[in-house]
């Protein structure tokens, strides 16, 4: 009960970190952007601390990560549960996991996927473009007439084109 008090007090206000319940939480090591950020989700079983939480790495989240990269980190957590077996130690599961996070991810590669996705986006838009470009649409006269109507003679809507009576 004061280890839930403790965590619920260290986290308030902490994006990475979520409770799912009163006895599991989940915790990202890294922004959500960064492609080596990882999700630790931890369970107390009836007699924690005297016996090991449930460490879990199952999260959709992590599906970008390899099995050998989870269950390497898993195994690195499990060594600092029975070095702290006895005493409340999810608090220190997430720090020791978010300062180990590169130690702990250091064999993931940067998915590939991605940045061939990248090249190919970035090198196909530049053909299109220049067809594009000798290709302009062509306003018919009335078109150009009722455009310039609307506009200034900047090109510029007038102030208040697009106000609401509110009385009505």
């Amino acid at each position: 009960q004061m280890e839930l008090e403790a965590l619920r007090s260290i986290y308030e206000g902490d994006a990475c970190f979520r409770e799912l319940s009163p006895i599991s939480f989940q915790y990202r090591v890294g922004e959500s952007g960064d492609p080596k950020a990882f999700l630790v989700e931890v369970s107390w079983p009836e007699t924690y601390p005297q016996t090991a939480p449930v460490i879990s790495m199952d999260a959709f989240f992590n599906n970008t990560i390899s099995s050998a990269i989870k269950r390497s980190i898993l195994d690195k957590l499990m060594v600092e549960v029975e070095a702290n077996l006895g005493t409340a130690m999810t608090y220190t599961l997430f720090e020791y996991a978010k300062d180990n996070k590169e130690l702990l991810m250091e064999n993931q590669p940067v998915s590939t996927v991605t940045s061939v996705s990248n090249s190919i986006a970035i090198g196909t838009p530049a053909v299109p473009a220049s067809k594009k470009k000798d290709k302009k649409e062509q306003l018919s006269k009335t078109q150009k007439r009722k455009l310039a109507d609307k506009t200034d003679n900047k090109g510029e809507l007038p102030r208040g084109w697009n106000w609401v009576d509110v009385i009505k």
